[in-house]
């Protein structure tokens, strides 16, 4: 297929680096932004629920930075921690949403070593997710003074984020204005799928870049997300711009009015959109660099043993971190790996199949598509699933379960990744 094969040369492309800057922690590598949304955004929902205690064991990611920070911890019971390890280790309380903690152990690193960059960007974050804006402008500007010439661009906007916010004294009803532009039609007014002109000369062209990268700092941020809504719409892409305001009304409680009618504007142009076959005016004009946000997520360590015998759980993010060559070579992580011929259970949804009423065979995925042509998960975002002999299923639009056995294509391009067969199915219990 098509979009496996340019998919997998753009995994086979990218080279890994570490996170930027606003939080930062050695342990984290993320491809270089702007990353494709349907990878990006995924990653930083997992992001933003690291500060809920209540995530434990559903969040590969919070699992491995609560281990991470316990570790840390328990070698600092043992002697002092050296700067960038104490920095680490802040960085690991303000993903896990104790940024008090953070600020307390920042300023002792400070204190001794008053040049950390690393330190000083991390106790902004940490401050402005305390809600001190004032000190977070304070240690914002000391990371600017200190950053290297590759951070310093993604600095100077968080800085610019948190005195704009300063200056307003209360939460606008707009987003930031951190690049001097109105996202509105000629008119004037709210449109969908446009920006005037003069303010789109306004953009960087590294503008979604680095949006993506705040948020990626403090993804829990709606009026930071709406930004990235706009910024996706400015680029042609309603229906992404619609479904991050989506998470910003509904996930993270957004009451603003007019957030709230550019949601209703962008959500109604989307669905008309789906009901054209110009499918190809859903994708916009981003260039993208890579097909998510981080390089890995899961601790490979820390999955449960395979049992040849059993059912065993198959983690999306497993799937995840496969990687295809230019030759399709494909590599699995272990686990997977062990996993082939066995039998596996996973949760997801259908994807429904053109005029039929009931199938044996289907594609499924992690979340729901909205249009296949606009929304195409990449190749490690889905299985194909054949139900076990003289079975069928029909199209349900609710979370199921699949049970069966997995199948990892070495050798055809042409065909699906992984496949479950001799599968059932069912509701999610």
């Amino acid at each position: 297929m098509m979009f496996i094969r340019i998919a997998s040369l753009l995994l086979c492309l990218l080279a890994a680096r570490p996170a930027l800057a606003g939080v930062y922690y050695s342990g984290d590598r993320q491809h270089p932004l702007p990353a494709a949304w349907r990878g990006y955004l995924p990653d930083l929902r997992l992001l933003r629920l690291c500060g809920l205690a209540t995530d434990t064991g559903r969040n590969p990611l919070r699992d491995r930075y609560a281990d991470d920070a316990l570790a840390l911890e328990a070698a600092a019971k043992t002697k002092p921690l050296t700067a960038d390890r104490a920095t680490d280790l802040a960085a690991l309380y303000i993903r896990l949403g104790t940024p008090q903690k953070a600020i307390a152990l920042l300023r002792l690193v400070l204190r001794d070593h008053p040049d950390h960059f690393r330190a000083a960007a991390n106790l902004g974050t940490a401050w402005q997710e305390a809600g001190d804006l004032e000190q977070a402008s304070a240690a914002l500007e000391e990371a600017v003074r200190l950053a290297p010439a590759e951070h310093r661009e993604a600095e100077r906007l968080h800085l610019r984020l948190v005195k704009l916010r300063l200056k307003e004294g209360k939460p606008a009803d707009a987003p930031d204005d951190l690049f001097g532009v109105r996202y509105v039609g000629e008119s004037g007014k709210p449109e969908a799928g446009t920006i005037a002109p003069a303010a789109r000369k306004k953009l960087p062209d590294n503008a979604v870049a680095l949006v993506q990268q705040l948020a990626v700092w403090l993804p829990s941020d709606a009026r930071l997300l709406w930004q990235l809504s706009e910024l996706a719409n400015a680029h042609g892409d309603v229906r992404t711009a619609a479904n991050i305001l989506d998470g910003c009304v509904v996930e993270l409680g957004m009451k603003s009015e007019s957030a709230r009618a550019r949601r209703q504007l962008y959500r109604s142009a989307a669905d008309e959109l789906a009901k054209s076959d110009k499918h190809d005016t859903h994708l916009g004009t981003l260039v993208l660099k890579s097909p998510r946000l981080f390089i890995r997520i899961l601790d490979e360590a820390k999955l449960p043993k395979v049992d040849p015998k059993g059912v065993n759980p198959l983690p999306w993010t497993a799937l995840a971190e496969t990687t295809v060559g230019k030759k399709f070579d494909v590599t699995v992580l272990k686990y997977v790996e062990q996993l082939e011929g066995k039998v596996v259970t996973i949760s997801g949804f259908m994807v429904p199949a053109n005029g039929s009423d009931a199938v044996s065979e289907f594609l499924f995925v992690e979340f729901a598509v909205g249009c296949w042509f606009c929304e195409t998960p990449g190749p490690t975002q889905l299985l194909a699933v054949q139900l076990a002999n003289g079975q069928a299923a029909s199209f349900v639009r609710g979370q199921q379960t699949v049970t069966g056995t997995l199948k990892v294509n070495h050798s055809d391009p042409e065909g699906y990744l992984f496949t479950l067969i001799k599968a059932t199915i069912k509701p999610v219990e």
